[in-house]
């Protein structure tokens, strides 16, 4: 009987995970005007891309990544997005092969994932939970959120940004992004959202939004409301940006938005959602409950400022 045999299940799991990933994960210096600071990566293709947080490059053109196998090599900033807090860099040298991508949305709540990365300058290191939670949101820069933010308790400490979170079956499911508190860690997801993001910055550099320019909360509906178009709250707009494409619209404060494009709408996350290149200098429906009427009124929205 072999050696792998006499372990448990669970253990022969998150080894054989390790064996798998570990060789695709580097660990990053990086240095700026400010100081250095370190982090973690993941080698996403064959072409030299690795994918790291955004906040891990931050004010950097490059960074130094330190593989297991003893391979040191620059890499330079191909693009970084941190409302996404996701940035993919470029290796000048040759660099192991890929970690597999997996599909974070078939992930559910108490399976096995596994982070690797670099923790507080310890390279290679590995610790393994479950899911604790899907769904979850991470605040970030401009008031906007990352969505469907995976929640894990295996351990993650300052380092460990940019690394990998792995399925059972070796598979890049999450972006190790940020500490919570004491046992909750979190991580981007890898699933459609993030893919088109990191094309774009492989394509492009950068990742366009468009921008509506309102703030919203959401609030119950009336209950003949609710029955006419399925939902039991919507968005009430807070405030409109002056000059924005929402002003421009009509749209106005106490407005309770229920339709955009074409599809409900009841927090400022969805709106968010909806807000990609693809609605940038587009007209677009917006329906709202205003007066005890539904109000449609049309939008052109601009791209969000860098």
């Amino acid at each position: 009987m072999g050696e792998l045999d006499e372990l448990d299940g669970y253990s022969r799991t998150v080894i054989s995970v390790a064996d798998a990933v570990l060789p695709s994960v580097a660990s990053l210096v990086v240095r700026t005007s400010r100081g250095s600071g370190s982090g973690s990566a993941s080698v996403i293709t064959d072409d030299r891309l690795l994918l790291t947080s955004a906040h891990v490059v931050s004010g950097a053109s490059g960074a130094e990544a330190a593989f297991t196998d003893g391979t040191v090599v620059r890499t330079d900033v191909v693009g970084r997005d941190p409302l996404s807090d996701l940035a993919v860099l470029r290796a000048r040298g040759d660099v192991p092969a890929p970690v597999e991508l997996g599909d974070a949305a078939s992930l559910r709540v108490g399976q096995l994932v596994v982070a690797l990365g670099n923790p507080l300058g310890l390279a290679g290191s590995v610790t393994a939970g479950i899911v604790s939670g899907l769904g979850r949101s991470l605040p970030v820069e401009s008031g906007r959120v990352i969505d469907e933010v995976i929640q894990t308790d295996a351990a993650l400490n300052p380092g460990n940004s940019g690394g990998a979170l792995a399925d059972s079956a070796g598979r890049l499911v999450g972006v190790n992004t940020a500490v919570a508190g004491m046992g909750v860690g979190l991580a981007v997801p890898i699933n459609s959202t993030t893919r088109q993001i990191i094309a774009a910055l492989v394509s492009a550099g950068r990742v366009r939004r468009a921008w509506l320019g309102i703030a919203g909360m959401q609030v119950p509906l009336p209950p003949k409301l609710q029955g006419r178009i399925g939902s039991k709250t919507g968005l009430q707009v807070a405030g409109v940006s002056p000059g924005s494409p929402a002003a421009e619209a009509g749209l106005r404060r106490g407005d309770i938005m229920v339709e955009l494009d074409g599809k409900p709408i009841v927090t400022t996350t969805a709106v968010q959602r909806l807000m990609v290149e693809d609605a940038i200098d587009r007209q677009i429906e917006i329906t709202v409950w205003r007066n005890s009427a539904l109000v449609d009124v049309f939008a052109r929205p601009r791209e969000l400022a860098a």
